[in-house]
């Protein structure tokens, strides 16, 4: 998750609407995609990771630093449909995203799926990272 926040730092402040995420996919212990929200807020962090990974994300570990997108706000696959396109085991997550997109669907989405889900995971410094994005959706 450190790698993570790391990733998602120097984009705070540069995502427009968006929150700045980072995304690190981590296959047999070996670190196979990462990815962080693109300057404007597209793509997504984890559009971005799992392009780089291809066929190693299949039952790969996901970190991410907030609770992947159950729909987007332009076309294009949500980001919970997007991981469990890729056969991901397990997700890793920062903090659950407040926001209407989001908002612990994208969890339910992945659970549904038969996705493990791990939140909580370094939650304070997700928080802390996107303070302006959960204040404005908390």
């Amino acid at each position: 998750m450190q790698r993570a926040l790391a990733l998602a730092a120097p984009g705070v402040g540069r995502t427009g609407d968006n929150p700045s995420v980072g995304c690190v996919i981590v296959r047999d212990g070996m670190v196979v995609g990462e990815g962080a929200t693109a300057p404007g807020g597209r793509p997504h962090a984890e559009d971005v990771a799992l392009a780089r990974a291809g066929a190693e994300a299949a039952g790969a570990d996901v970190y991410v630093t907030l609770e992947p997108c159950a729909q987007r706000s332009v076309p294009g696959a949500a980001c919970a449909d997007l991981l469990i396109g890729a056969g991901v085991a397990r997700v890793i997550i920062g903090a659950r995203d407040p926001h209407p997109h989001a908002n612990g669907a994208g969890l339910e989405r992945l659970r549904a799926a038969g996705v493990e889900i791990v939140l909580g995971v370094m939650e304070a410094e997700a928080r802390a990272q996107n303070a302006a994005f959960f204040a404005k959706w908390d």
